[in-house]
């Protein structure tokens, strides 16, 4: 595929790195990183291959959920640094060829917020409709809960007036009202604003929350339909900024996320994670049995050339198992979380991938591989590329935001500060930073980290992972997913093993694709370090797969331009 053509739609190739800045680097010594540091660290993700970094919210908050409740959309949180300082790592990050995006927080605001400190204060006052409110007595909601266990119902009844707000999250996060044009407004001068800093786009928090109108009374509710906003949101950043991206999360079956990207049109989100096959992607490791990824991902529906699916294994929340079955679910439980401690909600896990996969290397490392390998873009939350794990001491989500790991020394390197004084205590045991840290992976040419490395840059040379189109190869053996990326005359041919047994794989690169002996002295060329293998006469192939295999090759005839 020519390079030239992949240069506009710059997400569908991208390499997407999370971070959380106040767990990243910490350059003053307060304990708490802060965008000083992570401008430090730019090199780092450089290094790395990352093309654009996601930052989680850095706004000013009470910091009662992480950054998501936020109390100034058009701040940057004093612990962190200043506006100068976040411009600054913008300009180092693009400098070095990446783009920056950043979470937005569009549902709702923090109770310390001023729109709602003013809300709250009479039924008149200008702010009240910033908000959702009722005067009588909500039903029952608690089985609509989003945080089982933390709540228990989406309204709370406020003392000074006694009518109730909608909170679909905590009851410290009130929801904002998307159908009061003003609050529409606030969000659009928002998102200008860090546009026109240097931001290439935003991560959008809850996509299916925010465009909520319960609560509302039905005219004002049948004046906007909330796709509709979403569209125009679009529209409006990208009128900005031609190149810019919304990246939504939206975690709903495949039907209802067509609606998210705009339809037929794709003039919605440009791009939303790929939950389904997350989810099944960890039934498949459990089972030891690649079918039930390979029936997910043959149902994923096709999207406009525009849009992309985000393909990841871990990211900053629980990991969510909720579109599975009962039994399912409990399947990836026993074999990944067995322990109550393990598990959060009753839907999910709240562990890192590597002590999931009892730090089986080769295992890990054919994760990895399936992840770049799937047609889509794909996404790494900080420290997985030096196999971080995960601190179940800590409660709720907040197992996985541990600080970033640097080196072996005080802190692992994240700050010269009391560790008393963290933002968050590090992890110990078999994953503190004594045995797993940056710096000694990049040392070691056998680590996770060079090996992450060498496979951003394989998914950088392939550009019909991220544009082409996709095709399973059916295979005989359960433990087995292969499937096909063309795009342009170009073919990848992507093979991995879930077993732990050596397994024999066979099928065609391509579809039947002229003469019968159109593939006479064509090959599959191997894209690590593996030998090419010789195609029959009519593109079929054999070959073996060893213990947690994977193989990518690319399909060479004779005549073909040179490979990368």
């Amino acid at each position: 595929m020519r390079i030239a053509e992949t240069s506009d739609l710059w997400w569908k190739n991208a390499v997407i790195y999370c971070l959380d800045v106040e767990t990243f680097f910490d350059d003053d010594g307060d304990g708490t990183g802060d965008f000083a540091g992570l401008t430090q660290r730019v090199d780092y993700l450089a290094a790395l291959g990352v093309t654009c970094i996601w930052l989680m919210p850095f706004y000013p908050t009470p910091d009662r959920d992480d950054g998501y409740d936020v109390t100034d959309f058009f701040g940057v949180d004093s612990r962190l640094g200043t506006l100068g300082d976040l411009v600054e790592f913008i300009r180092a990050a693009k400098d070095r060829g990446m783009r920056v995006i950043a979470d937005f927080v569009v549902n709702h605001t923090s109770d310390q917020h001023p729109w709602f400190v003013e809300a709250r204060k009479s039924t008149d006052n200008p702010f009240r409709d910033f908000y959702v409110w009722r005067q009588d007595t909500p039903p029952d909601t608690s089985s609509e809960v989003v945080f089982p266990g933390e709540e228990n119902s989406l309204w709370t009844q406020d003392e000074a007036t006694g009518e109730w707000y909608l909170h679909m999250f905590a009851k410290h996060q009130p929801d904002l009202n998307v159908t009061n044009p003003k609050v529409r407004d606030q969000i659009a001068k928002a998102m200008g604003l860090w546009l026109e800093l240097g931001l290439d786009g935003f991560r959008l928090d809850a996509v299916p929350f925010f465009l909520e109108t319960r609560g509302q009374p039905k005219d004002e509710a049948a004046n906007i339909d909330p796709h509709a906003y979403l569209a125009a949101l679009r529209s409006f950043v990208s009128r900005r900024n031609g190149s810019a991206v919304l990246l939504g999360e939206v975690n709903l079956p495949y039907k209802e996320q067509l609606e998210y990207f705009g339809g037929p049109d794709g003039n919605e989100l440009n791009m939303q994670f790929d939950f389904m096959s997350m989810q099944h992607i960890y039934l498949s490791l459990a089972r030891q049995d690649a079918r039930a990824l390979a029936e997910t991902l043959k149902s994923r529906p096709a999207i406009h050339p525009d849009n992309q699916w985000a393909m990841f294994v871990r990211n900053h929340d629980e990991l969510t198992l909720d579109k599975l079955s009962d039994g399912e679910r409990q399947e990836v439980f026993a074999a990944f979380g067995p322990e109550k401690n393990m598990q959060i909600y009753g839907r999910g896990l709240r562990r890192r991938l590597p002590p999931m996969l009892g730090g089986d290397m080769e295992r890990l490392r054919m994760v990895y591989s399936l992840i770049f390998s799937l047609p889509g873009t794909p996404v790494l939350f900080y420290g997985e590329e030096i196999g971080m794990g995960e601190d179940l001491r800590q409660k709720g989500r907040a197992a996985v935001r541990t600080p970033m790991q640097w080196n072996s020394e005080k802190n692992g390197g994240f700050s010269s500060a009391k560790a008393s004084d963290l933002v968050a205590p590090l992890v110990r045991g078999e994953y503190g930073p004594d045995r797993v840290n940056a710096a000694a992976g990049k040392r070691d040419p056998e680590s996770l980290f060079t090996f992450m490395a060498t496979l951003i840059a394989r998914y950088r040379e392939a550009p019909e992972l991220g544009w082409g189109s996709f095709a399973v190869i059916d295979q005989p053996e359960p433990a087995v997913f292969a499937h096909t990326c063309s795009a342009d005359g170009g073919t990848l041919v992507l093979l991995h093993n879930f077993g732990e047994g050596t397994v024999k794989v066979s099928g065609k690169a391509v579809p039947d694709d002229g003469p019968a002996h159109a593939f006479r002295g064509a090959v599959l060329l191997d894209l690590f370090d593996g030998g090419n293998v010789a195609l029959d006469s009519d593109g079929g192939f054999s070959l073996e797969l060893g213990r947690y295999g994977y193989r990518w090759f690319r399909v060479h005839r004779k005549g073909d331009r040179p490979a990368p």
